[in-house]
Parts: structure tokens; C-alpha cells; sequence
């Protein structure tokens, strides 16, 4: 094991997770730069780190070699001391296994270090060692997507594992006892923040945040910071103009002992970090005393509380919000408890750290097993999360077949969920002339020669890429994405599933749009996939699709978490992208026609995502043109609906053109929510009229008008759909699903390899 320093001596995550990991090894020898007070035998160090770089590095390749020659695998934790060892002659030999605990290069920017050359030479260096590994493990999901993107290592060698933490001697305690060890006898709340002293940590947006909270917070309420840095004379500065003094301390540098007591103390604690956070391991080792910790939704914070509390997480930078958070874990079940922050430590334990480091180097030392996961590279331009685009959220989280990686054409909120889903993904962005082409513009002469040659780049780009990264299979998720992708794919010398969530026909394509992807299907697809009949009615019969439903994950799970629907007034609602053929409009229209002077809620969840801002507007008039005032509620985007479908009583779904599928509806029909939609497209092969919802006639504003006013009047007929909305939900399950995808895909890798 090659690392940097030995915790203590040196205080940093690095060096306590190299310690850590060592001592939990015992057939392991490492290398570090001294001194190591307290270390094994087994572990060499050498020079000083202020000694001179030269002589460190030379005197630590040195002791690399020698401690090589019984390993069988390199373990390097640093970059830096690591790249000489590593291009050795006698280390070149071995395979190798890399950690990746954060950028370099950019941490030293983030500390006020701008020369442009220091930063180039830092990341190459990075770079060579990243790629120099057999296998790459990251402490998060949000880390592994970091070195795919600005290191260029390939997804199929990155490992994300968490660390562990020392469950003995981070243990629940007595707080009033180490209250009164620590002379906080009388405190009646206490935040804690161990952190470096440095920009990048934040502490002065939390000292910020204190000064906001403080008057929310119970009387004589204290903040401790624990650490030293270069910052430590400015955030007591900013203490001191703030008039903090009495409620804020500085402790300095303590040691272990010091910090479980502080740990057990605590009521929460604080990581403000705003950028460069692997995983947070003071969170874990909180955790483990029983204390919960407010973090910043940066790098693998928010993975880091997600398993206990999502809440727990704040926008990095953002003072008012976690001067909030602060004074909502003050009151009474603002928190986790603490027995429950204990359990959830638990799975963090060494031994299953230990258990799984050792596979990861078992695979270094055959990277290419006989048998392994498909590698399947998922194609997408947008990042928004829209239908197409949550569906592929939900399917992919449930191929365990699969070892997916997503490539997005553009950075979004959809990046974001599926790093927190565990994925592996990163963006490859496209020129935004290109990729922000409207599908109204595909005609032969509109297209302009710029957009044609930024496409061609980006094809040519991402085809040399996939020829790199060599998947099994390219699955394209959205109808740009599969005619770029279809391309790359073919370039590179990969079968292709194309996925159509799109009707391909003339009222929602130009003429020139549908004849090309009907063409491209059918041409360059190895595998064409719908998401329903009414889908593939709109292809060449020659491409041959499959109908492959959409999943709603945890849809059968839902309604035991959604709480009971309050008594009041009807509530009549309608979830989805705010565009003119969703038909937001005929329901605002036909909702006022069905309650003209009555009590019953009208509820619009959603908002405009692409270039239809304008119709979000005019909505808003037309409710207000109605009389709907006081009666009508815009609620926006919701990345969670369940909350929102719990709210009504009635769904509607009022598309003005043939949807392709219509996943809201089996949403509501898994909230028990009784589903009215038009009777074309996908709704109509999920809705069975007066089985399991309501049909009326596309578009016909009566039709829907009488049809809500009829399921309004009836309460058994809505407690009878239902019913049955939720056997029909069962369909829909993520392992049928996921079993038949994982089929298709083994068959066009057999066949691929046949005409190979």
C-alpha cells in the first residue's frame, strides 16, 4: 500500500482512511512519508513532508520497490509519491489499484493556488496514475463520475466504496458525561463542525448561517469548531464582527479521545463544504456516537446522510437554507434519533469495508473474468427529468444483469439523480445549436450547415469514444439520442438498442422527421424498443419493434408510505410537462365546466421544460380568464409526486394528440388515486373504461367536463377503479420488466457476435 502520511501525524480523511484500512489488513505492507508514530512494523516511513520534494520522492520510490518485491498487487492511495513507484520496472509488473479521494489539482485552486502550470502538471500527473490502474475506487457515486469525466478513466474499472468507521471506539456515550468533561454541563444545544480550516470547507457560510439561526435556537446554544488552517484568523474575524463570541468557539486540533467525547456531545453536526468532498467520513464517525450531521449537497455528502435522512442536506453556499436546517434540528423531531443514527453507522462497519477492498484487488489481478455484468452505455441529450428520461431512471436501477453507464448530452437535474441512484454516468456535451435542434425545425431546408457539422463532430466524438470504452450494447433513451447514437454506434462497431418512447407520426413530427427515424430504425437499430402498441403502430413493420412497457418503481410500495387524504373539498388534479399538447388547457376548460361554483381544489403539478415557458404563462391567464382564482393551485415541478398524488382524488390525463405511453397514470393508479384519460394513444391500452379508470373522447372538452363530474358524484365507482388500479399496476413491475430487457440484450449480443 502506497500512501501519503499516517493519521495522526497527519490529520487528513486520506491518511485516516489509509491507516484504517491497513491496520484492518494484516497481510499487507505500505509506504508512507514519516513520521507514524504508533505504526506496525509492516509499515515503512520515510523522509518528512518538509523535507525537500526531491528527496521525498526519491527516498519514497526507493522504499515502493523494496516493499514490492513479496506483493502481488499495488495499492496506491496518493498520486503524487505514487507515479514514480508505479512506472518503475519492477512495479510496472504488477497490477495495480488506485484510490481516487478527491482532485488534486483542483483542491490546490481551491486553496488560492492559480498557476495555470501547476495546475496542467497536477492533473496530468492524476491522470497517468488513474489510468495506470487495473481498478479505480472512489469513496461515491458523485467521486466515480469526477474521474470518468476529468480523468477519462474508463467507467468499467471504477469501484465506488464507501469507508468504514471504528464502530468500538465511535460509540453512543453518555452525553451529559461528556458534556461535563467538556464544560458544556449547561448547554442546551450544541452544533459541531471538525473540518480543515480552509475556503473550500465552508465554515464561513455556516458561521453566517449561526448568526441567522441563533435567534430560532435555544438561549446560550454553542458551536464548535474543531481544526486548524490557514482560515482560522478570518473566521474569527468574522466571529468577532458578527458579535458571536459568546456561541461560537474555536477548539483547535483534538485528538481522538477529544473527538468522541465532542461526537457524543453534540446534538448535530455541521459539514458546510462547498466543493471537493469525496464522502465525508466525520459524518460516518458521527453517525456512529449517535449524532446526526447537516452537509451540503456536494460531491458524496448527500450519499453520505441519504440512507438516513435526505432532509439532512442543504444547497452548498445557500445561508438562509441551512440557517433553516439549523434551527429545525433544534425542536423536538427536527432530527434522526439517535439510536437510528447509530443503526444506520452500522453498515459501515471495517469488516465489510475490508471484505470488499479485497475483492476489488482479487479483480485487479484478473480484470477480465470469464463471466461479468453486459456493459450497456445509455444514450440521452437531455438532463431534464422528463418522461423519457425518468423512465430510464427507474428501468436501469433495477438490471442487475447490466453494468450501465450513462452518457447525458447535457449537464441537469437527471445527472444528479442518477449519481444519487448509484450509476455511473457523466455528460459529453453536445454544442447547444445542435442538441437544442427543435424537432419542428427538421425539415430539408431549415436545417441549417452549422447544426449539420456540430452534429457531425459531436457523432464522430462519441463514436471514437464508444470504440474506446467498448460496450456490449448502446441503448439509445430519447429520439435525438437515437439518431446521433445509432450513428456513434455503428461507427464504432456496436449493436445498438434504439428505444422509441415517441409516436413517430406527422401530428407530432415534421414529414421530413418521421421518414428519416422511421429509415434510421430500421437501417441502423440492431433492436428496435417501444413503450407501447401505439408506439410501434408508427414504424416501418420492417424494423421489427418490441413493445416494452415503462416501469413505476416502488409503485406497489406506495401507498403504505402515503399518509391518508385529509377531509376537505374535492381535489381534481393533473401531474405532467407543461406543453400545449399535454392539454393543460382543455382541463383548466372542462374543469370549470364540471365545477362551476362549488368548492372542488383544481391542481396543476409540473412546469414548462424545453421552449414552452410562454404556455406556462398563458395557463396562469386562462385560470384567472375562468374564475378559478382561490380554487386553483400551480405546484410547480415535483421530483417526488407521491406526496402530490396523495393530495387528490381524482387524475386526469387530457393529452390533445395520442401520448405514446402515459407513466402518470399508472402513478396515480399505485396512489389509488381514480385515473380519467383520453381515450387514444398508450392511456388506452392501460386504462380499461370503468375497470380501472375512466376513457372519454380526445379533446372533447364536454366529454371530459361529464366525466369528472359523474366520477365526482359517485364515491363507490372511484373506490371501484381504485381497485382496480392497482391490480393493473402489477404489470408494470420493475422485475418483469427488467428480466425481459436483460433477455433482449443477451440476443443481440449473441447475434452480434454470429455476424462477427
Amino acid at each position: 500500500m502506497l500512501g501519503k502520511g499516517w493519521f495522526p501525524d497527519q490529520l487528513g480523511g486520506l491518511d485516516r482512511y489509509f491507516r484504517d484500512l491497513l491496520e484492518h489488513q494484516p497481510e499487507t505492507s505500505g509506504v508512507v512519508i514519516a513520521p507514524a508514530s504508533g505504526s506496525p512494523e509492516r509499515l515503512v516511513a520515510v523522509s518528512r513532508h518538509d523535507a525537500f520534494l526531491p528527496w521525498r520522492l526519491l527516498s519514497f520510490s526507493r522504499a515502493a520497490r523494496h516493499a514490492a518485491r513479496e506483493a502481488a498487487v499495488v495499492d496506491a492511495h496518493f498520486a503524487l509519491y505514487a507515479l514514480a513507484p508505479l512506472l518503475s520496472r519492477r512495479l510496472r509488473a504488477l497490477p495495480v489499484v488506485v484510490h481516487f479521494q478527491g482532485p488534486w489539482a483542483d483542491e490546490h485552486v481551491a486553496q488560492a493556488d492559480g498557476s495555470a502550470l501547476r495546475r496542467s502538471l497536477r492533473r496530468a500527473l492524476e491522470r497517468t496514475v488513474y489510468r495506470r490502474g487495473e481498478r479505480v475506487i472512489v469513496l461515491s457515486s458523485a467521486f466515480r463520475r469526477l474521474v470518468v469525466e476529468r480523468y477519462r478513466v474508463s467507467p468499467w474499472r471504477v469501484r465506488v466504496e464507501p469507508p468504514g468507521v471504528d464502530l468500538e471506539r465511535f460509540s453512543p456515550g453518555d452525553r451529559r458525561e461528556a458534556r461535563e468533561r467538556l464544560g458544556l454541563g449547561t448547554c442546551p444545544f450544541v452544533a459541531l463542525s471538525v473540518r480543515r480550516l480552509v475556503s473550500r470547507m465552508g465554515l464561513d457560510t455556516l458561521i453566517e448561517a449561526w448568526a441567522q439561526a441563533l435567534p430560532a435556537l435555544p438561549r446560550d446554544a454553542q458551536l464548535l469548531i474543531a481544526g486548524e488552517g490557514p482560515q482560522r484568523h478570518a473566521l474569527e474575524e468574522l466571529v468577532a464582527h458578527g458579535g458571536l463570541q459568546d456561541s461560537v468557539r474555536f477548539l483547535g486540533r483534538i485528538d481522538e479521545d477529544a473527538l468522541v467525547d465532542h461526537y457524543r456531545a453534540a446534538d448535530v453536526g455541521i459539514v458546510p463544504t462547498r466543493s471537493f468532498e469525496g464522502f465525508g467520513l466525520v459524518v460516518i464517525e458521527a453517525a456512529a456516537c449517535g449524532t446526526p450531521t447537516i452537509v451540503t449537497k456536494i460531491g458524496g455528502l448527500l450519499e453520505a446522510v441519504a440512507g438516513l435522512d435526505r432532509s439532512l442536506a442543504v444547497r452548498a453556499g445557500d445561508v438562509p437554507a441551512l440557517a433553516t436546517r439549523l434551527a429545525q434540528a433544534a425542536r423536538a423531531g427536527g432530527l434522526p434519533s439517535r439510536p437510528a443514527t447509530r443503526r444506520f453507522a452500522e453498515g459501515y462497519s471495517w469488516l465489510g469495508v475490508v471484505q470488499r477492498h479485497r475483492a476489488v484487488l482479487r479483480e485487479a489481478l484478473a480484470p477480465e473474468p470469464a463471466e461479468r455484468r453486459m456493459r450497456v452505455v445509455y444514450l440521452d441529450h437531455v438532463a431534464q427529468l422528463s418522461g423519457a428520461e425518468i423512465a430510464l431512471l427507474r428501468l436501469v436501477t433495477h438490471l442487475d444483469e447490466v453494468e450501465p453507464h450513462v452518457i447525458l448530452a447535457e449537464d441537469g437535474p437527471l445527472a444528479d439523480e442518477l449519481v444519487q441512484a448509484g450509476l455511473s454516468i457523466e455528460v459529453l456535451p453536445m454544442p447547444e445549436r445542435a442538441r437544442g435542434l427543435s424537432k419542428d425545425s427538421v425539415t430539408a431546408r431549415a436545417v441549417q450547415l452549422g447544426v449539420v457539422l456540430a452534429t457531425a463532430g459531436y457523432i464522430l466524438r462519441l463514436a471514437l469514444y464508444l470504440r474506446r470504452l467498448r460496450p456490449d450494447i448502446v441503448h439509445t433513451n430519447s429520439l435525438k439520442a437515437g439518431v446521433y447514437g445509432s450513428i456513434a454506434a455503428r461507427l464504432a462497431g456496436v449493436p445498438v438498442v434504439w428505444h422509441v418512447r415517441d409516436r413517430i407520426e406527422t401530428d407530432y413530427l415534421p414529414r421530413a422527421a418521421v421518414r428519416l427515424v422511421r429509415v434510421m430504425t430500421r437501417r441502423l437499430a440492431s433492436k428496435v424498443v417501444v413503450n407501447s402498441h401505439a408506439t410501434m403502430a408508427t414504424l416501418d413493420p420492417a424494423s421489427q419493434p418490441e413493445v416494452l412497457y415503462s416501469v413505476v418503481s416502488g409503485a406497489l410500495a406506495a401507498p403504505a408510505h402515503l399518509e391518508p387524504r385529509e377531509p376537505g373539498p374535492l381535489v381534481v388534479g393533473m401531474v405532467g410537462r407543461f406543453a400545449p399538447w399535454k392539454g393543460q388547457d382543455l382541463y383548466l376548460r372542462a374543469f370549470a365546466d364540471a365545477f362551476p361554483d362549488d368548492d372542488t381544489r383544481c391542481v396543476l403539478v409540473g412546469a414548462a421544460l424545453f421552449s414552452e415557458h410562454d404556455f406556462d404563462q398563458e395557463l396562469h391567464k386562462l385560470a384567472h380568464a375562468l374564475g378559478l382564482d382561490g380554487r386553483v393551485e400551480f405546484r410547480g415541478f415535483r421530483a417526488d409526486i407521491w406526496p402530490e398524488l396523495a393530495r387528490m382524488d381524482i387524475l386526469v390525463h387530457a393529452s390533445l394528440i395520442p401520448e405514446p405511453f402515459g407513466q402518470v397514470i399508472l402513478e396515480g393508479m399505485a396512489a389509488r388515486v381514480p385515473v380519467v384519460a383520453a381515450d387514444a394513444g398508450g392511456p388506452a391500452e392501460i386504462v380499461r373504461h370503468d375497470v380501472n379508470g375512466v376513457l372519454y373522447r380526445m379533446g372533447d372538452r364536454a366529454a371530459l367536463a361529464r366525466s369528472l363530474r359523474e366520477l365526482a358524484e359517485d364515491p363507490e365507482r372511484r373506490q371501484r377503479l381504485q381497485d382496480g388500479g392497482q391490480f393493473t399496476v402489477a404489470a408494470y413491475d420493475p422485475g418483469v420488466v427488467s428480466l425481459r430487457l436483460q433477455r433482449l440484450y443477451r440476443d443481440v449480443i449473441r447475434s452480434a457476435s454470429i455476424r462477427a
